[in-house]
């Protein structure tokens, strides 16, 4: 089966995170480049590839993916036998699923409240309670480490890992030592140190045009 993918990618934003993926997947990828500063997110052509106008997505063969977990999903999967992902019939698959989706369905929503000092949706119609209960599980759960599934690394890390790491920056995420210790741990595996160099001379690149 090919397995070569396309990525649309800006540097400096969540698709950064993607690119650590394929890295540490050892993926066979090209790298399709959305200038953000030529508001190029906003074009005909992007938007044909994702409605919504962000980054990153992916193309493999026919097939269009958006949406970061989805897309960890996908290529974990697809490169198999990297080792990324836990097997259909592995104890671990529930739990990498659950983490995975938490990210979305919990954590942004509750950060992009808090963020803007909105009041959250009534129980009923909040997707993830409360801020609290949400960040005090995700550190619960970081606390038993060294990785979101105990001593095993898996495409979840790279999500979090990045994730953790530009919200504790723009001070999104309080600076706590399981938070710190977790983002230090994924950046500075190969994989995301390389994928970090390429970004800083495609931003330089993108700066200069």
């Amino acid at each position: 089966m090919d397995r070569h993918v396309t990525l649309f990618h800006a540097p400096n934003t969540r698709s950064a995170g993607a690119r650590v993926l394929l890295e540490e997947l050892g993926a066979d990828y090209a790298l399709h480049t959305v200038n953000f500063k030529k508001n190029e997110q906003r074009d005909a052509a992007y938007l044909a590839v994702n409605p919504m106008g962000k980054v990153p997505a992916i193309a493999h063969g026919d097939a269009l993916v958006t949406e970061q977990p989805a897309i960890y999903i996908f290529l974990a999967d697809l490169y198999a036998d990297r080792g990324l992902a836990p097997a259909l019939d592995d104890p671990l698959r529930g739990p990498y699923l659950r983490w995975m989706v938490f990210y979305g369905s919990s954590f942004e929503p509750a950060l992009i409240d808090k963020s803007l000092k909105r009041e959250p949706a009534p129980p009923s119609f909040c997707p993830y309670g409360d801020y609290d209960t949400m960040l005090g599980t995700l550190t619960a759960q970081l606390r038993k480490g060294p990785y979101l599934l105990g001593e095993r690394f898996t495409a979840v890390d790279v999500l979090w890992g990045m994730a953790l790491g530009w919200t504790v920056a723009f001070k999104l995420v309080p600076e706590l030592p399981e938070i710190v210790a977790y983002v230090k741990r994924v950046k500075e595996r190969p994989a995301a140190i390389k994928a970090a160099a390429l970004d800083a001379a495609l931003a330089t690149e993108l700066s200069a045009v």
